[in-house]
């Protein structure tokens, strides 16, 4: 396995390794990882020659400065973790100012409203940074595909739309949620939830999938009420949003149309660890 720090070494090595027809799979992690994480790389290693994974925690997209100091690392266990995967793993995790040479900020982008919409709503340039994170990754790595898992479905399509209109040569690939037994979504911040509060979290998917079953045959306001009402009057569990949306365009919907793929979304607040899950309503 190699473990690089720098940029200019992982792209000295990468030039290296490259020929005109290998492929380059990368996963870009924030760390503490999970199966879902694990579930990313199995399918890089299958789909291409070789697969670069970037473990960085990554300032400019936490809008909440406790939220930032709190996110679990630990590399160590990581590495372990990705070992048993393969001895053919690239790791990269560089500093901040190995990403940032001094100036952490983020770019500015227009990723045409999607932007606006749940998670961008909720953390004001929460997606500038994930985007000029990814840009400069996608620059340093210079991947042929790149695995970005469905539970954040919103970066998904962010992410996409970046290639689009950067007219980066990358083919963004979207990954099924992995969820623990209980239902959860797999998410490094899980770690921080108590034994108990992680085995009570299964009530955010088992809303969702209710919710789904509701939708079929009920407006989009009646759905959202159901779901605001499940919430309502639990101590522990409190709803930030629940939204229903055009799959494609991520704006939420008042009525349905039969030609439309919709999406529900959804983010609870468990003390002060936020959790977010998505399920598809078609």
């Amino acid at each position: 396995m190699h473990i690089f720090y720098g940029k200019v070494a992982l792209i000295a090595y990468l030039k290296t390794i490259k020929t005109a027809n290998s492929t380059i799979g990368f996963v870009p992690t924030m760390g503490a990882l999970h199966q879902g994480h694990l579930a990313l790389m199995q399918r890089s290693l299958k789909e291409n020659d070789d697969t670069v994974v970037s473990i960085f925690v990554n300032p400019t997209q936490f809008n909440n400065s406790e939220d930032l100091a709190k996110y679990p690392r630990t590399l160590e266990e990581d590495v372990k973790k990705m070992r048993t995967l393969s001895d053919k793993i690239i790791l990269y995790a560089p500093s901040v100012e190995d990403i940032y040479e001094g100036n952490t900020v983020s770019q500015n982008f227009d990723f045409d409203g999607l932007e606006n919409q749940m998670e961008g709503k909720f953390r004001p340039g929460h997606f500038n940074g994930v985007g000029t994170i990814v840009k400069r990754l996608f620059e340093i790595v210079t991947p042929t595909n790149a695995y970005f898992g469905e539970k954040d479905f919103q970066q998904l399509q962010i992410v996409k739309k970046l290639v689009e209109k950067n007219n980066i040569p990358v083919n963004v690939m979207g990954c099924p949620i992995f969820r623990e037994e209980n239902l959860l979504a797999m998410s490094s911040r899980n770690e921080r939830l108590t034994a108990e509060e992680r085995k009570e979290a299964a009530i955010i998917y088992k809303v969702l999938t209710e919710a789904k079953e509701i939708f079929q045959n009920s407006s989009p306001q009646e759905t959202i009420d159901f779901v605001e009402n499940a919430f309502k009057d639990n101590e522990r569990f409190e709803l930030e949003y629940f939204v229903i949306a055009d799959e494609s365009t991520l704006l939420s919907i008042d009525h349905k149309s039969k030609d439309k793929k919709y999406r529900a979304f959804i983010a609870v607040f468990v003390n002060s660890i936020r959790l977010i899950d998505t399920i598809s309503l078609n």
